[in-house]
Parts: C-alpha cells; sequence; structure tokens
C-alpha cells in the first residue's frame, strides 16, 4: 500500500469516527424571562410551576443523550438502561450548587463513580403532539413503567395567586436554587422561545467572552482584578466581583465563555452590577 492510499484511509477512519460521534443541534424549546407586562399575573392558575435546575441541559432521542449543542454526552452504558425509546427533553442534575461538579463529572472519560449522584430530569416530550398537561401525564406514565433509577420526571406543581408564588420564588432562592420555571398547561411544544415556557429568577443572568485579565491591586496583586467581557449584545465591559480566590489564581480563559449575573442595565446597555457566576463548559 502506497503512502498516498495509507493516509487517505487513516483520513476516512478519523472523518468517520467524528461523524459517528456528531449531531445535529436538537429541536427543543427554550423558555422566556418574565416581565410583568406578560398575563402570568391573570392566569397563575393555569401554569405549572417548578424549580429551574442549575444542571446541563440533555436530549434523549430513544437511544443516545445529547447536549442541547447537538454533543453526545457519553453516559454509562448502565446510566440509560432500560431508559423509553421515547425522545424525553430534561436536565442532568446532581443538586443545588453542584454545576461544577457535575460538568467534571460529564467531561471525564475514566471515572463513571460520580454519575450514581446524578439523575436526568424529565420536562418536557418534544415529539408528543398534546398540550403541556397531557405530556406532564405521559412523562408520569413512562416514568413509572421505567424501571431506571437515574430518570424521574421534575417536580410540578400548582399555585393558587402572585404572592404564593414569589412566596416560593424566595423559599427555592434561599435554598440555593436558582429560581423557577412556569409551563402553561395549554401550551403546545415548540421548538425555539416558547412565550408560554416562562423562567423566574430573582437576578438575570447572561453570557460573555472573556477578551483581556486585568490585574488586581493591594491584596489582588499580581493576581486577576478584572475580566473584560463582550456578551451576546455586543456591549464590553468588565466584571470584578463573583470570584474566588481560586478564580483569581486561575482566571477563565481567554476566548472562553462564561455566565454572569446582574441587576438590569444602564441606558447604554451595560449591565449593573455584574458579578461573575462560573465558566460555561458546555460551550
Amino acid at each position: 500500500m502506497n503512502n498516498y492510499l495509507y493516509c487517505v484511509l487513516i483520513f476516512i477512519a478519523i472523518t468517520s469516527n467524528l461523524a459517528a460521534q456528531s449531531h445535529h443541534k436538537p429541536s427543543i424549546q427554550h423558555g422566556i424571562s418574565y416581565n410583568e407586562q406578560s398575563d402570568l399575573t391573570k392566569n397563575i392558575q393555569l401554569y405549572f410551576v417548578s424549580e429551574k435546575l442549575d444542571g446541563m441541559r440533555g436530549y434523549w432521542d430513544g437511544n443516545t443523550l445529547y447536549s442541547r449543542q447537538g454533543n453526545k454526552i457519553n453516559t454509562p452504558t448502565w446510566f440509560t438502561k432500560d431508559w423509553p425509546e421515547t425522545p424525553f427533553d430534561g436536565e442532568l442534575w446532581m443538586g443545588r450548587n453542584s454545576f461544577q461538579r457535575l460538568m467534571s463529572c460529564v467531561k471525564s472519560t475514566n471515572n463513571s463513580n460520580c454519575w450514581q449522584s446524578i439523575r436526568f430530569y424529565l420536562f418536557d416530550m418534544p415529539l408528543h403532539q398534546g398540550n403541556f398537561q397531557q405530556r406532564l401525564a405521559a412523562m408520569k406514565l413512562a416514568d413509572t413503567q421505567c424501571k431506571s433509577p437515574y430518570l424521574t420526571v421534575i417536580k410540578q406543581f400548582k399555585v393558587a395567586s402572585m404572592s404564593a408564588l414569589e412566596y416560593k420564588l424566595n423559599n427555592i432562592t434561599e435554598q440555593g436554587g436558582e429560581g423557577l420555571m412556569l409551563h402553561k398547561s395549554t401550551a403546545l411544544y415548540k421548538v425555539g422561545r416558547n412565550t408560554d415556557l416562562i423562567k423566574l429568577k430573582k437576578h438575570q443572568d447572561d453570557e460573555a467572552i472573556v477578551l483581556a485579565h486585568n490585574l488586581g491591586k493591594g491584596k489582588y496583586r499580581n493576581k486577576l482584578g478584572s475580566l473584560l467581557v463582550k456578551n451576546r449584545q455586543g456591549i464590553t465591559f468588565k466584571i470584578g466581583s463573583g470570584f474566588t480566590d481560586h478564580d483569581r489564581n486561575y482566571p477563565p480563559e481567554i476566548g472562553s465563555t462564561i455566565t454572569y449575573k446582574y441587576n438590569g442595565t444602564t441606558d447604554a446597555g451595560i449591565p449593573r452590577f455584574a458579578r461573575y457566576w462560573r465558566i460555561r463548559k458546555d460551550k
């Protein structure tokens, strides 16, 4: 076999392997952030409420689990054993304040023990033709019939008033939760942004790309003082708070994507009180 033919065969083998691991982005729906102009206050009894999990979005196509970017998630074979062949939209979750530990486990190639602490929480069925209340009933039935301890339906409940919803939001947040998700019971599954799926949090968050590291002063001398970032709206600004000592010694790499929290924006669109939250490792 000549060298040219050998290289061609190697190239085919590599590209075939990559193709086998790749997958198009799953067609899933995304919620909108709550605003006081929505009709939520008038129709709160129509909504199912669940905790907004701080985990990793997943799409089960009936055979394989994928990230929202379409990348195959390499779960242990025992983790998805006995899962239904029905596609599900859900979230991998280890518990509150465990995002970095979860991502480390998902990215690990030689440690399946940590998967014992992970559950895949179902919150929708993309291919089901019914409304959300009907899809919820179908998910519960599938959960009952499934023998896997690693697959479960996220708890859904209803509240009688906006004050009850606010109480629940405060309670979840005080316990370290991220917020709440509200599904309109009569809504169909809609790929893309769905106005009948609402995210409710006590703070706002967004993503930005790290452009530069700025050295600190005083106790942060020779350490990270702030990050220069650009968010998805094209606004460039600095983030100087929210970092742990470890973050300041080992800051997010330039070019990486981070998530930050903030409270509204200025007239120029700059996030108010922006503070660092975490690295988006699933990007």
